[in-house]
Order: C-alpha cells, then sequence, then structure tokens
C-alpha cells in the first residue's frame, strides 16, 4: 500500500464532498414518496434492460413519470410494484409441489 499525500485544502475539500454525499444520500432515503429515480437508476436498481423497463410500462406494470424524453419513478412506485407482483412463500411451495 502506498501513501499519497494531500495537501490540508484538498483534504478538506474531500472531507466536505463526502459529508454532502452522506446528507445527500441520508435525505434521499427518509422520504420514500419524494424519492424519484430516473430510467438508468431503475435499470441498475431491478437489474433489466431498456426492453423490459420499456415492456413494463407499456404494460402498466410499473408507473412513470415522462418530461420530454426523461423517464422517472417514484420509489414508493416501484415498491408498491414489487408488493403487487409477490409470491408469497406458502404459494411457491405449492407450485414447486405441482
Amino acid at each position: 500500500m502506498r501513501n499519497i499525500l494531500i495537501t490540508e485544502e484538498a483534504y478538506k475539500e474531500l472531507t466536505e464532498r463526502l459529508i454532502n454525499i452522506e446528507v445527500f444520500l441520508k435525505a434521499k432515503q427518509s422520504d420514500i414518496e419524494n424519492v424519484f429515480l430516473d430510467n438508468q437508476e431503475f435499470l441498475q436498481l431491478m437489474y433489466i434492460s431498456k426492453r423490459t423497463a420499456q415492456n413494463w410500462r407499456d404494460q402498466g406494470i410499473v408507473s412513470y413519470s415522462q418530461i420530454g424524453g426523461k423517464i422517472y419513478y417514484r420509489l414508493s412506485d416501484i415498491l408498491e410494484m414489487l408488493d403487487k407482483h409477490k409470491v408469497p412463500a406458502d404459494e411457491h411451495s405449492k407450485t414447486l409441489k405441482n
């Protein structure tokens, strides 16, 4: 492991940026009604392709907002979609037995 020397000013700037990121992330996690993800964040979160996301929007599986060419998803809508399509554990075990 190498030691890297930085100036005190650079250290303070880096520390300030990290604090700002922490504040941003905490604020984003606190109120899911006001958290929006853009399409890229949604794709990464759900591990899906652009085409799958488009199909889900076309089929009304997931709610979204569109401003110009930009697509946004409310985090609470994503959680609602997941709850709506949840398969209870007892249902899953019945499916496996058949």
